[in-house]
């Protein structure tokens, strides 16, 4: 009887630990399950972030000729949607750039326009190092906090230095909210083809910010007012930064403190194939940075385009711009090892299209090189963005604030040289010889991506997949990565393997990284 009552107990003690075991899978299960559906939250979070951010970078079109005619005492009121200037007479598609009518307003405006993105390229540095240590949902709501009172400064502008402070302003929230909105879309999404199609959705989100800014705040300025456009964008801000706090608060991302150091900043950028992603980024963008404020007082001098010629200029250049990012995710998933191809046949694009755009004679053939520039820049960025997040992991620690920084360094530097430096060369040189030199530029750098084409082959280094495989999960944030990489791991292997037992797996699995280690940057 002794026998029997201590076979019993210890069948209910199996039977409590198998019980015990399974709560714990269908915690896991269930905390998985919500990660994946906050994930797509999260994206959405980013992509209004950036959309927000290209809006506000161009909504304040429209708005700067009237500002000027007002200082310089011919409009009344700036901020009335009803000045002087003649509301009946301003274009509601008004020019990516607006024409001054002296070289002060001309410098003025450069300035104005060029100040938030060298604000942004002197602050990522910071950010990226900042976004590494502490996380990307707090870095992400400060910067969302800084746009909002950004967007609200320019709402209540009455002078040259406000408007300069609140555009300044927004290149510091821009430096935090853009470099840690796209790091948090490449942590989320570590799989591809996941990872390229959500960034993909993110570059859209910011070609349609930057096209329909202007058209926007035209309508809006004509019919409500000057701060109408301002409010409305504090208020989607607001908004967002408010399904942030919900989603994830930055007070409760106690899991970080399970995540490994990121690598430093200045190592990142000697690493030679990242740096050839960011020149190729920064080359790609140099003739849209470069054309959009010198396009418009060329086509009124070379073809006499009309207002709402010039306005429209750009707008249809957002369709083969989303068309691209669409055709790369689709090539992407179907040959990733190709990447570095999108990537150059972009820059051949682009090249091509620049050396076009001062051959054309009126407003329909213009568009089509323009279409052209933004296809080839959605084929560079949709390629390349990507893949910065693949050599940060296969090559250092998956923790991507710095390298994304990097790349938004790329970015301003064209960005913040077009306003400033297009004009002189325009005035030195002519637009001829902009567009052949910027042609010529992306022609010659895209055989440079030919360094990349072996990238998609390297194996990883002692990385944070290492890490966690080797010292086992110390936390749900562990476990949860580790089960989601042997998830994929899984999906990639034949349909005989699915099944295999977790141990087993396991120990696997750690064969494979010790073997891995051997050599760092070892080509499979």
């Amino acid at each position: 009887m002794a026998e029997e009552g201590g076979a019993g107990r210890a069948r209910a003690a199996v039977a409590r630990l198998s019980e015990a075991v399974g709560e714990r899978r269908r915690r896991l299960g269930t905390a998985m399950g919500d990660a994946r559906r906050q994930r797509r939250l999260l994206l959405l979070v980013v992509c209004v972030a950036l959309l927000l951010d290209n809006m506000l970078y161009m909504v304040i079109v429209p708005i700067i000729p009237e500002y000027f005619a007002a200082v310089r005492g011919g409009g009344g009121d700036g901020g009335d949607g009803e000045s002087g200037g003649g509301g009946g007479n301003r274009s509601l598609l008004p020019a990516r750039y607006p024409p001054a009518t002296g070289d002060n307003e001309d410098v003025q405006i450069g300035v104005l326009f060029a100040s938030k993105a060298m604000l942004q390229l002197l602050v990522n540095p910071l950010s990226g190092t900042l976004i590494d240590r502490v996380g990307y949902e707090a870095p992400l709501l400060a910067g969302l906090a800084v746009m909002f009172l950004s967007t609200t400064t320019f709402a209540f502008a009455g002078n040259y230095a406000t408007l300069f402070a609140a555009r300044s302003l927004q290149g510091l929230g821009s430096a935090f909210a853009d470099t840690a909105g796209i790091a948090l879309i490449a942590d989320r999404y570590a799989e591809e083809p996941a990872r390229s199609r959500a960034l993909g959705t993110a570059l859209a989100c910011i070609s349609f910010g930057s096209l329909a800014a202007p058209p926007f705040g035209g309508v809006l300025y004509e019919f409500a007012g000057k701060q109408v456009p301002f409010l409305v964008l504090a208020c989607v801000c607001l908004l967002d930064g408010l399904l942030l706090l919900a989603l994830a608060p930055p007070c409760a991302a106690g899991a970080r403190a399970n995540m490994p150091v990121g690598t430093p900043i200045h190592r990142l950028m000697i690493d030679p194939y990242i740096a050839v992603v960011a020149g190729a980024l920064a080359t790609c963008n140099i003739p849209l940075a470069f054309l959009e404020p010198t396009i418009a007082n060329w086509m009124k001098e070379s073809m006499g385009a009309s207002e709402w010629e010039v306005g429209l200029t750009w707008l249809p250049a957002f369709f083969p711009h989303v068309l691209g990012v669409y055709v790369t995710v689709r090539l992407a998933a179907a040959y990733p090892h190709l990447q570095w191809f999108y990537g150059a046949l972009g820059m051949a694009i682009i090249g091509a299209s620049s050396c076009l755009v001062p051959a054309c004679r009126n407003f329909w053939q213009v568009i089509i090189p323009l279409c052209g520039i933004c296809f080839g820049i959605a084929l560079v960025d949709t390629a390349l963005l990507p893949t910065l997040a693949f050599l940060v992991d296969v090559r250092h620690v998956s923790v991507y604030g710095s390298v994304y920084a990097i790349a938004d360094i790329s970015y301003c530097v064209a960005y913040a040289l077009g306003p400033i430096v297009a004009g002189q060369i325009v005035h030195t040189m002519g637009f001829v010889q902009l567009n052949l030199g910027m042609g010529l530029a992306n022609v010659l750098y895209a055989p440079v991506l030919i360094f990349l084409k072996n990238v998609c082959q390297m194996k990883p280094s002692h990385s944070e997949r290492n890490i966690l495989l080797e010292e086992g999960p110390k936390g749900l944030y562990d476990t949860i990565k580790m089960e989601e990489r042997r998830g994929v791991g899984k999906s990639l292997r034949p349909g005989g393997d699915t099944e295999e037992n977790g141990t087993d797996s396991y120990r696997r699995d750690l064969t494979e990284v010790s073997e891995e280690d051997s050599s760092d940057y070892e080509y499979s």
